[in-house]
């Protein structure tokens, strides 16, 4: 596997895990197959030109580019199996960490994707608790004729996405702790970011040096420094780096991550140009 590390802006940073080998249909698990199928549901019902399958498309696409690109992040990264265990501490399945080096140093790369392994761990426990108690209250509408039991089907989703969180999370600790990560700096990802560095010396600092609440948690999470937080991708730039990575699909999820920050930061922004109390009058 590859593990890619993307800095968004000069506090986020997107992690992406690229399988790079896929499994048979007889090695796969039950939960793979269902994944599977899903998947290609979901994707006739969105060639569907009318009908109520292709409003639940619309809407359930509204929903999910709002699900936090962290989670995709942990998403990507394949469930810790018995069997992958045995393969990765045998060194039979090699796991590549690929980053620029530019911005991350390769001495605290390691401790860059454990904190974006780590840092959410206790959020998705929190909430597939929540969507375990929600499932068997939504249940009961499942007695409505015609129209299928959306709420009971999109907490059993939201369940399954923070069970895979925390599992690629659990993945990212164990690869982190056993040493089993062969370091990459990537002299392409450097050509791309490169031009893109903030042009003052403070900002730059700020980006080199990762102290991992600061690239991968949100704007106000472990800032030391008085620098904004500003971005380094943008939809444009960031295309090129899915071309010039031959990734197609790290698209989306650059895309999504992209939007989210850029929204973060101009609420961060709104926010904070917004009068304080204490100069309203009394």
């Amino acid at each position: 596997m590859r593990f890619f590390l993307l800095p968004i802006s000069t506090r986020r940073t997107l992690l992406y895990c690229q399988k790079l080998q896929v499994l048979p249909k007889e090695k796969q698990t039950l939960l793979d197959k269902a994944t599977f199928r899903a998947a290609n549901l979901w994707a006739g019902w969105e060639k569907k030109e009318g009908g109520w399958q292709k409003k639940v498309v619309v809407y359930g696409n509204y929903l999910l580019r709002r699900v936090p690109y962290e989670e995709w992040g942990l998403k990507s990264v394949p469930p810790l199996s018995t069997r992958r265990r045995e393969e990765e501490v045998l060194g039979k399945d090699k796991n590549h960490l690929i980053f620029p080096q530019t911005l991350i140093p390769t001495t605290k790369a390691t401790n860059v994707l454990r904190t974006l392994g780590t840092e959410r761990e206790s959020l998705h426990r929190t909430r597939l608790i929540w969507c375990l108690v929600g499932m068997p209250i939504s249940a009961p509408f499942a007695l409505v004729p015609i129209i299928p039991n959306l709420p009971f089907f999109y907490l059993v989703y939201r369940a399954w996405s923070h069970w895979r969180a925390l599992a690629g999370g659990k993945h990212v600790r164990f690869l982190c702790e056993n040493n089993l990560l062969s370091l990459s700096p990537s002299a392409m990802l450097d050509s791309i970011y490169s031009p893109l560095l903030p042009s003052s010396s403070a900002a730059k600092e700020s980006i080199a040096d990762t102290d991992t609440d600061r690239i991968s948690s949100s704007p106000t999470s472990g800032s030391k420094g008085s620098n904004e937080e500003t971005m380094l991708l943008s939809q444009e730039n960031g295309r090129q780096l899915v071309k010039a990575l031959d990734i197609p699909e790290l698209e989306v999820e650059l895309e999504r991550a992209i939007w989210q920050v850029e929204a973060a930061i101009q609420k961060a922004k709104e926010e904070k140009a917004k009068p304080s109390d204490t100069t309203k009058p009394k």
